[in-house]
């Protein structure tokens, strides 16, 4: 606490004082504000990292496609039956789209492992804020002041 806010601090003291309210333990109030804005930090560099874990999974998938294409486009030799063409272009479809449902899987897991831990994160804080919080608050009202 700076010297600058400890007037205003005393004040928020001595008004409680005069009505009566429980004391607070101001110091005990800001260290927990401080462990929650830790909290929030940490989630959100979990939310991130999970996002980015899902945009590289998205590029894997994206780099598989364009492999089977490229595979498509050199065995592709338009002599041969119908039946054969129709065969490979079949086979082909049928590849990319196992990679893309495969791959949206392994996205939605990711986002969902990254979000639950991001969630957990937060609730722990505040669970644990909470107990902070009650324990700032004397349990034994203060004197009111003699006249």
């Amino acid at each position: 606490m700076t010297k600058e806010t400890q007037p205003y601090i005393d004040m928020l003291r001595n008004f409680g004082n005069s009505f009566g309210l429980p004391q607070v333990d101001v110091e005990k109030l800001l260290e927990t504000n401080r462990k929650n804005l830790e909290a929030l930090t940490e989630s959100a560099k979990v939310a991130a990292g999970g996002a980015q874990s899902v945009a590289e999974k998205q590029r894997e998938v994206l780099q598989a496609a364009l492999r089977e294409a490229t595979a498509l486009a050199r065995e592709y030799h338009p002599m041969g039956s119908a039946q054969e063409i129709l065969a490979k272009q079949t086979e082909f479809v049928k590849k990319v789209f196992d990679i893309a449902v495969q791959g949206a899987r392994e996205q939605a897991e990711l986002s969902r492992q990254s979000t639950s831990e991001a969630v957990k994160i937060i609730q722990e804080r505040m669970k644990a804020s909470l107990e902070e919080v009650r324990g700032s608050v004397s349990r034994q009202s203060a004197q009111p002041p003699k006249s």
